[in-house]
């Protein structure tokens, strides 16, 4: 069915799933609580469609996935840095049963702890540069060798290894989640929780849990998503003034996930206590870091500003907070993640130069990034659709590049 939605808008495939589900446009307007004229622009590319919690709902009636509204996943291309060896390779370390009992072979080369660390650096620093194609080519191997090396140590290094496997689930989760791979990222993500709470470091079992709450995301599951953040002080402990600025930068990373979360479950209360819990830690934190690989700081919790504001409708807000967000601070991941929001934003009020102008130079950055981007193809389909008469050089070949002209 992806295949044949592929180069759909989002209001498209909702009319494609409608009539395959043999339901009329009333009908499915009731079901969500809007009206039916309402739905016929959506489906006709009259209206917009991109708040998540909305999208959500609709995928719930016509019993899909977002993922199926979303269009997703998409494929990862063949480059230098990926050997023939993606998404397939990744899902095949994830799934295999070797992963699941001791004893495995004794046929791999034992590596140190240093080394491992300096792989599972070498894939963060990946993903935060948006080179998403290596990291899948990469990852399947390393969490082997991980696997391995939690067989064959004992004491600190057995438990120095089960943190970086953990760390290396949470890439595998961050890498698919951006890939949509969904049902892969939640394998990913509750592999690495399980093995952060066996090692019991604190720092790693709340970086962990920030990944499960992404990966919840990624399905739709927002109010689970938000329920396991409220509860994360329970179970790691809040802030305290001992509290390590690794500790510090991860849990107040988990409440901007949380926000997001709230944002699309459309709970406006409970978004601003998250992003306050957020800001508070950037305060203590002092500048923009990035330990753990979390980027966190003041500027990471404005663009997350920028972002619940455009999930929860408020399209004035983030067109006014936007701009004066500077992201060169922070990796070219959360650079990028911020150019699309905005373009979202500039999109929504008809100001498809701005929009366009910020997507391509957000795809001059991190290509990978901007072509596997869900939000990047509705825009330029939508686009299209909407042109009277030619639609450029720049539009045309950005089309091309994300494979939907």
């Amino acid at each position: 069915m992806k295949r044949e939605t592929v180069r759909l808008t989002i209001g498209e495939r909702i009319a494609w799933y409608r009539r395959r589900r043999g339901l009329s446009q009333r009908v499915l307007a009731d079901l969500i609580g809007r009206t039916e004229d309402w739905l016929n622009k959506v489906e006709n590319n009259r209206i917009q469609l991109d708040r998540l919690s909305v999208i959500n709902v609709i995928a719930w009636e016509l019993d899909v996935t977002l993922g199926d509204l979303l269009a997703e996943p998409s494929l990862v291309e063949w480059s230098p840095e990926t050997p023939r060896k993606t998404v397939p390779a990744l899902r095949d370390a994830l799934l295999t049963y070797r992963q699941l009992i001791p004893g495995r072979s004794t046929d791999r080369e034992l590596q140190t702890p240093d080394v491992l660390l300096s792989r599972v650096s070498a894939v963060w620093d990946a993903y935060q540069a948006s080179r998403f194609g290596y990291m899948t080519a990469s990852l399947s191997g390393l969490i082997e060798d991980l696997a391995y090396a939690v067989d064959q140590y004992e004491g600190q290094e057995k438990v120095r290894c089960q943190r970086l496997l953990a760390l290396t689930y949470q890439a595998s989760t961050a890498v698919l989640t951006k890939l949509s791979e969904t049902d892969l990222a939640c394998v990913a993500a509750q592999r690495g929780y399980d093995l952060a709470e066996q090692a019991e470091e604190r720092v790693v079992l709340a970086s962990l849990t920030r990944s499960v709450c992404h990966a919840l995301l990624s399905t739709g599951r927002y109010s689970d998503a938000v329920g396991l953040i409220s509860d994360a002080p329970r179970n790691l402990g809040g802030l305290t003034s001992d509290s390590s600025r690794a500790y510090v930068s991860v849990y107040g990373t988990m409440y901007l996930t949380g926000a997001m979360a709230a944002a699309r479950a459309d709970d406006r209360a409970v978004t601003r206590e998250f992003l306050q819990q957020a800001d508070t830690a950037a305060q203590r934190i002092g500048r923009d870091d990035n330990l753990m690989w979390t980027a966190f700081g003041p500027t990471n919790v404005a663009i997350h500003k920028v972002s619940t504001a455009m999930e929860l409708g408020n399209i004035q807000q983030a067109l006014d907070l936007g701009p004066r967000v500077d992201p060169t601070p922070l990796p070219t991941e959360r650079q990028v993640r911020h150019h699309l929001e905005v373009a979202r934003a500039h999109s929504a009020v008809s100001d498809r130069d701005a929009a366009l102008g910020l997507i391509l130079e957000a795809e001059q950055s991190a290509p990978e990034q901007v072509r596997h981007h869900s939000l990047s193809r509705d825009l330029v389909l939508t686009w299209m659709r909407r042109a009277k008469g030619a639609l450029g050089d720049d539009l045309t070949g950005l089309a091309s590049r994300l494979n939907v002209a």
